[in-house]
């Protein structure tokens, strides 16, 4: 087991490179700017009811800001437990990670197709022109499916080989995909915004 120094200096995001309570007061709304502007590039719709955020280190900073800021944390462990929660959510250089939401609407439909739905999320792909797709590792941290349904939530990660990591900083095409028998989408080619916003995450 690594000591939580090695764990630290694992992480993009340490302890401290932080703001303090105090410090993010200040820098939230142009923080908050920042993370909504991102956001726009990084959700990925995958047909009506499926979809995808692709996470990197501001929007995952930001959230452990939120986190802080709403528990008015300062305490060393809770502020430990954060990092220990969120940072892992952050791409290594060589993999995307991405937030995965199901959603509808009407609480009854949702239901059933939660039911219909299980196993979905192992059924999700990135696509880098030139290459095979990748299928999502799901929920690396908790089961989140049981007998009976899928959750609406689930947080995945799409490792890639060096060829698609050189591929995709050099501008090949991305596109992003679910093939499961009850839901089936494709984004096509992701736009050049979006595409240059992921492939940002790769080095």
């Amino acid at each position: 087991m690594r000591d939580s120094n090695e764990l630290e200096r694992a992480m993009t995001i340490t302890r401290d490179s932080l703001m303090t309570l105090e410090a993010y007061a200040k820098a939230r709304a142009s923080m908050r700017e920042q993370v909504m502007a991102q956001k726009k590039l990084r959700r990925v719709k995958l047909g009506e009811n499926i979809l995808l955020i692709f996470e990197n280190e501001l929007l995952i900073r930001y959230q452990i800001q939120e986190m802080l800021r709403v528990e008015k944390i300062f305490e060393e462990d809770g502020i430990r437990h954060e990092l220990e929660t969120y940072a892992p959510l952050v791409p290594d250089g060589h993999n995307f990670k991405v937030t995965m939401q199901i959603e509808y609407p009407d609480e009854e439909q949702r239901r059933v197709m939660l039911a219909k739905l299980k196993g979905v999320e192992d059924r999700i792909f990135v696509h880098v022109a030139g290459f095979d797709p990748v299928f999502a590792i799901a929920d690396e941290d908790l089961e989140r499916e049981n007998e009976e349904k899928t959750s609406s939530v689930h947080f995945l990660r799409f490792e890639l080989t060096a060829g698609m990591v050189a591929a995709g900083k050099s501008g090949a095409a991305l596109s992003v995909g679910v093939d499961h028998p009850a839901y089936t989408a494709n984004t096509g080619a992701l736009p050049e915004a979006v595409r240059a916003s992921l492939a940002s995450d790769l080095r």
